[in-house]
């Protein structure tokens, strides 16, 4: 059930780039994450330059021009080791398959409970599943 934001540059990425970028994130999503099939809800946000804000050297990292912001919205059900999984998946992945700078992929989890999450229908349908660290 995660909601996938991605932002980057405009123009950084050619149209199969940004197709490659979200198959890696979903398919480290359904590696890591126990992600059921077709659970795929992914945006893209493309902001000129100056739209773009980020610290080139925080944390002694320097970062380009080519740099995105991947937020995750997901429920709060996940271990630490899955997530320190779910990160190193998704960069390995975007090396591979984008050609991307370890350096230039930030990755932010959102964790919430499982009531807060509709599907369509104006239902809760998680709202009365217990949550199990998996």
């Amino acid at each position: 059930m995660p909601l996938t934001q991605v932002s980057l540059m405009k123009g950084s990425k050619t149209p199969a780039q940004k197709a490659a970028i979200l198959d890696e994130i979903y398919q480290a999503l359904r590696e890591t994450f126990d992600v059921p099939a077709d659970d795929k809800f992914m945006t893209i946000n493309e902001v000129d330059r100056e739209d773009l804000v980020f610290g080139r050297h925080f944390m002694n990292i320097n970062r380009s021009d080519d740099f995105i912001i991947i937020q995750l919205t997901v429920s709060d059900t996940r271990t630490k080791a899955k997530k320190k999984a779910l990160f190193a998946r998704i960069v390995e992945g975007l090396e591979r398959e984008v050609g991307m700078r370890p350096e230039d992929i930030f990755i932010n989890l959102v964790e919430t409970k499982l009531e807060n999450w509709s599907f369509g229908n104006g239902i809760a349908q998680l709202a009365d599943r217990q949550p199990v660290a998996v």
